[in-house]
Parts: C-alpha cells; structure tokens; sequence
C-alpha cells in the first residue's frame, strides 16, 4: 500500500487521518491545516494526484518519480524539493545499503516520498506529534526532523565502517593472505566512496537553508536545530574523508608490503639457485678430470705414470677446493 500514514494538523496535533488522498484535500479546505502525507514506493497517478493538488514543479515530480538522484535540495517558488540518502550498514557483507527518500516542503503540506525501507518516518512522525510545539512551527520543523534522523542513522555507518578499519590495520602487519587483504580494503573504501556521495552534500544544502531561514522567517529555535544538525553533518565528513584518507594509506602500504615479500621470496630462490650453481660446478671440476681419465686409450701421456693417479686425485681436490674458496668468498656458499 503506497499511502503509508497521512495526517492533517492544526496547531501541531492531528485532527484527522484521512484514508485517502482525497479526503486530505478535502479535509485541509475545511479545517485550514497542515497535511502531512507518507507514500511508500507510490504509482504515477498518485504522485500526479499530489502534483496536481499542491502545484508541484514538473522537474520536481519527474526526479521524484524516476528516482536514482543525488542528493540535493531545490526551490521552486513556495515548494522546496529535497532528495536524501538514507542509509544503514550491513556488518556481515561490510557494505553500506541506500536508500532514497524524496520530501515536498510546502506551505501547509509535506509529501515524503520512500524508495527504500529506511528511513524509519514512522519514528519521526511520533516524535513530531510527541512535540506538538515543534511540529506547530511548520513543515519546515518536519524537514528538520527528517534531516536529523537521516544524519543520526549515518552514525551506525560511521561505528561499523570503523570497526573495519581496525581490523584491516590489524591483519595489515600480520599472516591474513595478501590478495584477500588487497581485495578487502579496496572494497570496502568503494564503500567509504559511495557513502561520501551521500553524505556530502548535506553540508552545502543545509548551509543553503540556513541563508534562507531569515527570508523565509524560519523561527529562531528551528534555526538553531538546524545548525545542530549541520555540525553533526560536518562531523560525519570528518570521519569519512579520514576513512578514505586510511584506506588510501593502507593500499599503498599493503601494496609496498607485497612488493617487498615478493622481493624476499625472490632473493631468497636466487640465494638458493647461487649455492645449487657453486655445488654444481665444485662436482662438475672432479668429474671432468675423471671422465677424461676413465676413457679407454692406451695412448695417453700420464697413463703410466707412477704419480699419475695421486696426480689425477689431486687435480680433482685442487679444482674443487679453489672453485670452493671463490663462491665463498663471492658469498655464493
């Protein structure tokens, strides 16, 4: 069902809950309040529905209905269009989940429009009708707690992203396989990229609504939680642009780390080639002598000499012992 909760408020407290969007209209003429309408994944004909009644902008209801959008915030004429990105992290597959949540700020109505599960309005909307002082302020008070609900919930990211982080920093210095290291740090900073995409617009477009709070005569107190809930936006940025600054860091030692096991590895094989070369041609020195002599002829000029086998014999050791002497002393043995 697409209309998920739908208010009409007079001085901050409900006075009816219509069952259909017709009956909203029809109850704000009559009773001059506030319509607060909650569509979750809504078709075209109830978005125009809405356009229709309220005078939506057609650029605003067309973002809205193809969603996929950035966030940001627009004003046209009395309307403000905003897009957030909602989002949670999901620990086990260490990836951030998003969302997308489109809001119409009128005059007398806000129209949410959801593409995902979270944000959780339903929490806002308690806490609205908890405070009717706030919500009496307008819907610009609930824009406001929108916003702050869909920046509390990035704090879980943050914890979680963090905690990850950690544990990389953990098993960079340890025995964890180089590829699936590699593998996990470059996926999770595609992570940190996605979630910055997010986040950081926010500064700038609660930076825009700020300017426009006096023109727009946003009362005083509605003013300040805005600012709080600015700062708390530029914390999370902190944090995250200090994430990819990590995780830029950490590929690039792990990738030095590699490199340099893969040196030792390869030191190590020519260390081990270098003393099989030397034994090699320390053998090879006596058993060309042997050979020479293990042939059948009779002619040969040492053959019946008295000294000729000790002189053969010591020939053999003379060899192997000076080629030994040279890789020692090239550090090949």
């Amino acid at each position: 069902m697409a209309l998920i909760d739908n208010g009409v408020y007079v001085h901050g407290r409900r006075v009816e809950t219509p069952k259909n969007l017709d009956d909203t209209y029809r109850i704000m003429d009559s009773v001059g309040g506030t319509a607060w309408i909650g569509l979750y994944r809504p078709s075209p004909q109830e978005v125009e529905s809405v356009a229709r009644e309220f005078d939506l902008h057609p650029l605003a209801v067309e973002d809205a209905l193809s969603g996929h959008q950035r966030s940001k915030v627009e004003r046209y004429g009395d309307t403000l269009f905003a897009v957030l990105r909602p989002a949670r992290y999901r620990d086990e597959q260490e990836s951030v989940e998003f969302g997308e949540l489109h809001l119409f700020i009128g005059p007398d109505f806000v129209v949410t429009i959801r593409h995902a599960e979270s944000p959780n309005l339903v929490a806002v909307r308690q806490r609205m009708e908890a405070n009717p002082e706030l919500l009496a302020m307008g819907p610009e008070a609930v824009l406001y707690a929108i916003l702050d609900e869909v920046v509390d919930g990035y704090e879980p990211i943050v914890a979680g992203l963090l905690n990850d982080i950690d544990e990389i920093e953990d098993e960079l210095f340890g025995d964890s396989d180089d590829d699936a290291l590699s593998r996990r740090i470059y996926e999770l900073s595609r992570e940190v990229i996605n979630f910055q995409r997010a986040v950081h617009p926010l500064t700038g477009m609660l930076e825009w609504l700020r300017r426009g709070s006096d023109k727009y005569r946003i009362d005083e107190e509605l003013q300040r939680s805005l600012r709080d809930v600015l700062d708390h936006t530029i914390r999370v940025n902190e944090r995250v642009d200090s994430f990819r600054a990590i995780l830029d860091n950490a590929l690039t030692v792990q990738s030095a780390l590699v490199a340099r096991r893969q040196s030792e590895v390869s030191l190590a094989q020519n260390d081990e080639i270098k003393k099989i070369s030397s034994w090699a041609a320390i053998i090879f020195a006596p058993t060309l002598v042997g050979t020479v002599y293990g042939m059948n002829f009779d002619v040969m000029p040492e053959l019946h000499w008295a000294a000729g086998y000790p002189l053969a014999l010591g020939a053999m050791a003379a060899f192997a012992v000076a080629l030994y002497g040279v890789f020692k002393y090239k550090k090949w043995l």
